[in-house]
């Protein structure tokens, strides 16, 4: 059985503490937002999975009893970057097995201010569940007194530059890239536009990358409608999008073999869950037409340009640089401003990054939107580690 994404609504990513509002709230409002989007009343709903990463166990179901106290099942998931991916899979999974025919996938996020630590939990390195990950870094490069997810993707971004002549410049044409998509967008946290020039001038975090070039801490709720087409026809819900494809792949022996920070940060995963995500819906990377990837530093764009198949490996710098992945390129990518100007808050990303898409499938992204897209790709990784990639396609219902 197909699933299908029936409506998607989401908040406005804000910086921590700069808005009186609760996770709860949040998902009021995002969850809300989907439900209209799709046009059905919360009672349709049969199971609801929520992903966050900070807030406490069962929080789930307090932010979920602000639409409805229906008693459906609420799973909490929690796959520190990827959560919002993996909430989607599950309502996917639960779809296409045949035991629901409408579920809710909601993400939320309340964060503090300031950088992560070397987990979600921003726990000692010694029980972090990403402690290998950091000894591999470490045993390459030592560790510097800089916040550890940007030590651990800068370092990555010095290896690729050192193994394949990528330069600054192009690191940072990444984030140009996406300050100046997020200018359009009304949910971005950040809505500047900034040029190469003062992507490099800016406050350095670790080299090479500079503040521009990392993605915030942010507060917001992101939120998908799944349905089967059984569901949609009883409804007559009209401008559905398939989730075509969807795949999630974790470390393997690749990981860790090589001691590259370019292979610990998920390459390697996210090459894997791309293969098999394009399988499932029998497309390729030449059939996709916009995308929103993972971001949540600018080098971690370039190797993702490689780990989809959009370039060979060394020459996603070139790629980005040619015009080749903004509007007017071969494909659009993170037309939403991706994670360095929309925000990152932990658990709504990969439920974000399907809202911009289905609003791209449906034409209805206003100044952002992509010109006759008909399938698009989300790309959503996390430490630790999971990559989830998800294909979706206009369909006629």
């Amino acid at each position: 059985m197909k699933a299908y994404v029936a409506g998607v609504g989401m908040t406005r990513f804000e910086k921590p503490e700069t808005r009186d509002w609760q996770y709860w709230d949040m998902v009021r409002e995002a969850g809300g937002a989907a439900l209209a989007h799709a046009g059905i009343p919360y009672t349709d709903v049969e199971q609801v999975s929520v992903g966050y990463c900070f807030q406490p166990s069962t929080a789930g179901q307090r932010a979920v009893y602000e639409l409805g106290l229906t008693g459906v099942p609420v799973y909490n998931v929690n796959n520190n970057c990827a959560t919002g991916a993996t909430a989607l899979m599950l309502a996917r999974q639960l779809v296409e097995g045949g035991v629901c025919d409408c579920v809710l996938a909601l993400g939320f996020e309340k964060m503090r201010k300031g950088s992560l630590g070397g987990g979600a939990d921003g726990a000692d390195f010694s029980v972090s569940p990403v402690a290998r990950h950091y000894s591999i870094m470490a045993a390459r490069h030592g560790f510097e007194a800089t916040p550890p997810t940007a030590q651990i993707f800068g370092d990555a971004a010095r290896e690729h530059m050192e193994r394949h002549g990528t330069t600054e410049a192009q690191l940072a044409a990444v984030a140009a890239k996406n300050h100046r998509h997020s200018a359009h967008n009304p949910h971005a946290q950040f809505r500047e536009v900034y040029d190469v020039a003062d992507v490099l001038a800016a406050r350095p975090v670790h080299r090479p990358l500079t503040r521009l070039q990392c993605s915030p801490t942010s507060d917001g709720a992101a939120a998908t409608v799944v349905v089967s087409q059984r569901f949609a026809r009883e409804r007559s819900l009209t401008a559905l999008v398939e989730i075509a494809g969807q795949a999630m792949t974790t470390d393997t022996g690749e990981s860790f073999a090589s001691g590259s920070c370019i292979d610990v940060v998920g390459q390697p995963m996210s090459r894997a869950a791309a293969r098999q995500a394009y399988e499932r819906a029998g497309l390729g990377i030449e059939d996709v037409d916009v995308i929103e990837l993972h971001d949540c530093f600018s080098v971690n764009e370039l190797l993702t340009y490689e780990a989809l198949g959009m370039c060979a490996a060394g020459a996603s710098g070139e790629l980005v640089e040619s015009g080749a992945t903004t509007y007017g390129g071969r494909w659009v990518v993170n037309p939403s401003g991706g994670l360095i100007s929309k925000g990152h808050p932990l658990g709504a990303t990969g439920l974000a990054q399907t809202a911009e898409l289905v609003w791209q499938l449906r034409g209805e992204a206003g100044e952002r939107q992509v010109p006759g897209a008909r399938v698009a790709l989300a790309h959503n990784i996390g430490l630790g580690g999971a990559a989830v990639v998800t294909v979706l396609r206009t369909s006629v219902g």
